[in-house]
């Protein structure tokens, strides 16, 4: 197949998700074209049947604000008619969804019908979705993709929930690449992250209010009182600043590294002790779920999707969101001694394999071969 993914180019659950997929399907044969305003940030080495078409945006003094949606569906137009598309899957309703569906009736005006595919992925349903200034056109946009699919079922139960939309969503849930990120850690690269054998903790997330990055500091500095530990941020966002100079007023400071975004997240949670993710909310929880593939136990707030990967007691332990004490509480109890901590990251990977590349992606597959037919 010829298949077109739209989606943001950016380190965020919907970008590497969209990637991803377009790698292992591109894997299986299919030629993949992405389309996006600059190379997804996953999509590193030469594909022989990948292909990237950027959006571009000519710049006039009459917009204020560039119009991105226009020029993306003109794209997805072009791409279409010069590449034999099959479909179009969408990631990330907004503003990528609407966009698809004019370029839809562009095509349709050619005698040509491309069917779309659209994947709700979180804050484009449960926070900008729902803002009055855009929601009329997301729940239109919606309701015409020809397939909708979330990627957990509490987003699918939040997505009824906040829109009046009739059309079945289908759950599909992100994947991980299993054997991609269990691998074996370079010990000298963990000595010299903790040279003492301390444990090492590790947050990534894009450091937005959502993510609520001052209780992973919070709940490091009790586990700091009762373990060694060291703790590496990873990403970049808006609240690192923030957090950066709250880390300074701390006096184990120096045990707290901010790496900024990095590609190969595979070599940095192969030494990592503990994951810790304090969301608001989170549709999924794609970085945990890596973490656990990386045979890292997490310790996780329990809302949104994350109880369906997290499995409370036995890949890590959940709490209410802001309760660092409880976190805290529970990352000691994994952390304790050597034995405990060993069944936690062999249960962790045991629980991300169900999640694995290989029993994901074909439920696309099957997806798009329905949608075509």
């Amino acid at each position: 197949m010829n298949i077109a993914i739209v989606c943001y180019p950016t380190f965020g659950g919907s970008g590497v998700l969209a990637t991803e997929l377009g790698k292992a399907l591109s894997d299986k044969g299919h030629n993949i074209h992405f389309i996006t305003y600059q190379q997804p940030v996953r999509l590193g080495g030469f594909h022989a049947n990948i292909f990237y078409h950027e959006v571009r945006v000519p710049s006039y003094p009459l917009f204020d604000f560039a119009p991105y949606e226009t020029a993306l569906a003109s794209t997805m137009v072009d791409v279409v008619n010069n590449h034999d598309i099959h479909l179009l899957h969408v990631h990330y309703a907004i503003p990528h969804a609407s966009a698809a569906y004019m370029a839809k009736q562009i095509l349709a005006k050619q005698n040509k019908k491309i069917p779309v595919i659209t994947t709700l992925h979180g804050t484009d349903i449960t926070l900008v979705g729902r803002d009055k200034t855009y929601s009329p056109v997301v729940t239109f946009s919606m309701e015409e993709s020809d397939i909708l699919t979330a990627v957990s079922e509490n987003l699918r139960e939040e997505t009824y929930k906040n829109f009046s939309i009739d059309k079945p969503i289908e759950v599909i849930y992100n994947f991980v690449d299993v054997s991609r990120f269990n691998k074996r850690p370079v010990d000298a690269f963990k000595k010299l992250i903790a040279p003492k054998g301390e444990r090492i903790l590790v947050h990534a997330s894009n450091f937005r209010k959502i993510k609520r990055v001052d209780d992973v500091l919070k709940t490091f500095l009790l586990i700091y009182e009762k373990v060694p530990c060291k703790l590496l941020m990873i990403g970049d966002g808006p609240e690192r600043p923030y957090l950066e100079s709250m880390t300074r007023d701390c006096s184990p400071c120096a045990e707290v590294k901010f790496l900024g975004r990095q590609d190969q997240m595979e070599d940095l949670l192969s030494i990592a002790d503990l994951f810790i993710l304090t969301s608001e909310y989170e549709s999924f929880g794609l970085a945990a779920l890596e973490a656990m593939a990386a045979q890292v136990p997490v310790i996780s707030t329990n809302v949104g999707g994350l109880p369906e990967i997290n499995i409370n007691g036995f890949s890590g332990y959940m709490s209410n969101v802001g309760d660092v004490d409880d976190m805290a509480k529970n990352a000691v109890s994994i952390l304790k001694d050597d034995e405990t901590l060993k069944v936690f990251k062999k249960n962790a990977l045991e629980q991300a394999k169900k999640f694995d590349i290989s029993n994901i992606v074909p439920k696309y597959e099957a997806l798009y071969n329905k949608v075509i037919s």
